[in-house]
């Protein structure tokens, strides 16, 4: 999923006793930007290795492109033998298939399992047959991930079967981050993940955190702000990668349960205490389509969201005043 990078609206203010210190690098195949309050560089730059080094020890753990982390065993060994993990990928692949459970199977891990029968390069002239696409998801889903809890073991019943934890694993990381940072004695922070953003405290200035939402009719341009006190975005998006046929648009987001692409969203922002809720949500809703997916956020405690339908009308849940924003 292409993801927007929400701004972060960012003063540096000298006259304070402390100053907002910024770091921006690529990881994990993406930007990453790690922003800390602290009196002076070397407290800062402490700060952002911590940071850094957190980012590549849950790489080494959880990413499905490196050979030699525990989900690409697990992965290897699909329909031959469980394999022993640690906890907290056992974890946070437990909290994945609750996410699942919540969508109905539109924010599934197994999802790396698809065949890619579509492509978004320009180069597809038509649609893959009914069969084709019935075919290409035959490996997917959530209920052949087997967790045993005494054991710490995730066993795929498959053959073939892969999980893929790039709609959670970024939010998971974006949570450590700040989870570390603060355990260390860093008071206030932003860290965004390719669009995954959780921030803790206040700019020396004494004002939350606050973040821009991209148009994605006009990346050029912000058409929503919003402070963050304690809390998290993700805002993902898919304007340049579809394909057109009959007059539908389809996605790039692929729903798990059927292999067809999404129709119908081009923006969703999900705001959440916990970058990893809002990750994994995010993914859901634009499979789930505005009213499904504005009916379950509503449901769900301290959870809200913007969603920007494909004819560029503003949908948002109970909590925001949604008369505030215009594209």
């Amino acid at each position: 999923m292409k993801k927007y990078l929400v701004i972060a609206f960012l003063a540096t203010i000298s006259s304070y006793s402390q100053t907002i210190y910024k770091k921006k690098l690529a990881m994990l195949g993406s930007p990453f930007e790690i922003s800390v309050v602290a009196n002076d560089s070397i407290k800062a730059n402490e700060y952002s290795n911590l940071a850094i080094n957190e980012v590549k020890r849950i790489e080494n753990l959880i990413s499905d492109w490196i050979p030699t982390t525990q989900i690409s065993e697990i992965n290897k060994n699909a329909g031959i033998q469980p394999v022993k993990v640690d906890q907290e990928v056992f974890d946070l692949v437990e909290r994945a298939i609750k996410i699942s459970k919540l969508t109905n199977g539109a924010f599934d891990i197994s999802y790396a399992s698809m065949d890619k029968i579509w492509k978004f390069d320009g180069s597809m002239k038509e649609m893959p047959t009914p069969e084709a696409i019935k075919k290409s998801v035959e490996k997917i889903g959530y209920q052949n991930i087997i967790l045993d809890k005494e054991n710490k073991t995730i066993f795929l019943k498959l053959t073939g079967m892969k999980l893929g934890l790039g709609g959670i694993g970024q939010g998971y990381i974006a949570d450590k981050v700040k989870d570390l940072l603060q355990s260390k004695g860093c008071n206030s922070g932003l860290v965004n993940v390719s669009g995954d953003i959780n921030t803790w405290g206040k700019q020396p200035n004494g004002e939350l955190w606050t973040v821009g939402i991209v148009n994605p009719m006009n990346k050029n341009k912000v058409f929503a702000t919003f402070p963050l006190d304690n809390s998290a975005v993700e805002t993902s998006g898919n304007y340049e990668k579809f394909v057109t046929f009959n007059g539908i648009r389809y996605s790039h987001i692929i729903d798990p349960r059927t292999g067809y692409p999404a129709t119908g969203i081009v923006s969703v922002s999900v705001f959440s205490k916990q970058t990893e809720i809002a990750d994994a949500l995010a993914t859901g809703i634009f499979v789930l389509g505005v009213e499904v997916g504005l009916d379950l956020v509503n449901q769900l405690k301290g959870i809200e969201c913007i969603i920007v339908d494909d004819k560029g009308k503003i949908h948002a849940s109970k909590g925001i005043d949604i008369k505030k924003y215009k594209l």
